[in-house]
Order: C-alpha cells, then structure tokens, then sequence
C-alpha cells in the first residue's frame, strides 16, 4: 500500500503553474515511500523520455503521485506535471503542448473541436471522486451549515451579500472575505454550475487563484473568510480549518467525506475528476506505459492523497481504451 506521506509532498508541491518534473524518491532499494505499486511492464525500466502533463490543480495531486512512483521504476522517463487549471490545461493540450491534460470537468464541446482542429484524438479517462469542499476559518463560531441556496445567494453575480448578517440576521455583522478558484478552474466551474445555476457566472469580487495552497493559507489567516476547494486540499489542512456542513434542500446537511462522497449523499458538490490523454502520444511507449501504471494503481495512489476511487470496472474499462 502506498504511504499517507506520498500526500503531504506532493501538496506541497502545488505551488506553482510551472510544470515541473516529478520529484523521484531515493533510497538504496529503488524508494524511500515504501511503496508497493506495481511496477509497470518487464521491459518498463528500459523506457526513456519526457512526458508533459498540465491542468487542474485539483487533480495534480493523483498525478503528481503517479509520476512520483513511476519514476522509481523508470529512471530514464521524466514526467513534468504543471497546474494551469482546467481550462489552461486544454488550451496547451488543444495546441499539441502537452501529452496529458489533468480535468477537473469534462472536457467542452469547443475545446474538443479547438483539439480536433490541430488533429489530436483523445481519451478520457475518469480516475477519482472529489468533493469540493466550502470552508471557513477555524475560529468561526456561528456557521454551523450553509443551504445551496444560501451559498447562491453569497456567490451569485449580482450578490448583495457583503457581511454575515446578510447572509443569515442573527449572524455577526463583520465583512465576509471571499475565496475561490479563478475562472480557469474547472472547480470554479462545477461550483458555479451546481451552486449558481450557470458555469463561470460568479461575483467577481474575492480572491481568486489557480493554486489551492494560495486559498488554503487566506482563509486560514482571515477570520472571516469563506472559500471552496478540493476536498484533498482541505484534508491535508482539516487542523487549519473548519469545515462547513452542505444542505442541498432536504433538510439534511452532510459533511464531504470519503464516504459522503462515494454514495452520492454529498450533494451536490461532489464529481468525477479525469485526466485526458492524446491518443498520438499513446503511440510513444513510455506514455503508455505511464498511464497504464496509473489506472493500475489509481486505487491506493488515489486513497493516499485523500480522494475516494472510481470503482474497479471503470480502471478496468479505461485500461481497455488504452491498449
């Protein structure tokens, strides 16, 4: 089973938009993780190359770990994993950039047409569940929940909320601090989908970045913020934060957990997260060989940086595309 620590080095890692290699771990047998990941095929550690990854910083986690555990296997390969966001992942993979976008939605019908337009076919490949996850600092005493349609009414367009109060009467009057993906983020889309009723249609105002660790550190650091997230962000910082219950109108709120996220009860704030890879650098051994390695061992490189699995029929189905 892949170690918990995997988690807390590539988190730390996300701070840039930068693509950077996969940093290999050291160790007189091949690994200093203690990693029992299945090493790819026999001819594998023959492999040599460079493979581009860039996209959702919500999904670089998975990615980042993947890329971590094949390089102990395959010296000769290295894997840059960048974090420009959903949408700026695309565009690099619709311009032949990259080999491998991370996703944190599907994929748009224009994006696809922008990539079939330079000629690249691709996959997509579901590799996880995550749930995004409304936070506020953790010495905020009074939200014990939100409604969506409380949260619609914070995070619309034309929002007149600007303090608690405006939020619910008996709630302090103190300014809310916002924070949020910026509009690359296919998180920032998903929420505003699912919450707002219309992708990308926002309140312009609050803080706004592609790096989750950058939203992590505001709102740890603002009394009265509130922010959303990846729940894997928010697991790796629960001692900095506090964590908001969700009711999606019946009456129930639901925390997001491994478990929530899994039966669908966290709603609805809860997705699949891909990643897409061009069809053409499929061809080259060492992209294959990669991704093989990653839907192999999705399940336990997903657990270790806190996401929930698909289940084993859809590693099993994209395994299948890909050969």
């Amino acid at each position: 089973m892949l170690v918990m620590s995997i988690a807390g080095a590539v988190l730390a890692g996300c701070g840039t938009n930068n693509a950077a290699p996969a940093p290999a771990a050291n160790g007189s047998n091949g690994s200093s993780t203690g990693s029992e990941a299945k090493a790819p095929a026999d001819n594998a550690s023959n492999l040599s190359g460079t493979i581009k990854v860039d996209g959702s910083s919500t999904v670089f986690p998975i990615t980042e770990a993947a890329a971590e555990e094949f390089q102990i296997a395959n010296a000769g390969v290295q894997v840059t994993v960048g974090v420009s966001g959903t949408g700026g992942g695309f565009k690099k993979f619709a311009a032949g950039e990259t080999d491998i976008s991370n996703a944190s939605r599907p994929i748009k019908d224009s994006e696809a047409a922008a990539a079939k337009e330079k000629g690249i076919e691709f996959v997509e490949i579901p590799v996880a569940y995550d749930g995004i996850s409304v936070v506020v600092n953790k010495e905020n005493s009074f939200v014990d929940k939100l409604t969506v349609d409380e949260l619609k009414k914070i995070w619309e367009p034309d929002s007149k909320v600007k303090t608690w109060k405006d939020v619910r009467a008996d709630w302090p009057a103190e300014e809310i601090k916002l924070y949020g993906p910026g509009t690359d983020s296919g998180t920032f889309e998903y929420f505003t989908e699912a919450v707002v009723g219309e992708a990308k249609k926002s309140r312009p105002d609050y803080t706004a970045s592609e790096d989750d660790n950058v939203l992590v550190q505001g709102i740890a650091g603002d009394k009265n913020s509130l922010g959303y997230f990846g729940f894997a962000y928010y697991e790796e910082n629960a001692d900095k934060l506090k964590l908001v219950p969700i009711d999606s109108g019946d009456g129930n709120a639901v925390l997001p957990s491994f478990d929530t996220i899994k039966d669908g009860t966290y709603k609805p704030l809860a997705r699949p997260i891909y990643i897409y890879a061009n069809k053409a650098s499929l061809q080259r051994a060492e992209v294959k060989e990669f991704v093989k390695f990653y839907l192999e061992n999705a399940p336990e490189l997903v657990k270790s940086v806190f996401y929930v699995p698909m289940t084993e029929d859809s590693y099993k189905e994209s395994l299948a595309k890909i050969q």
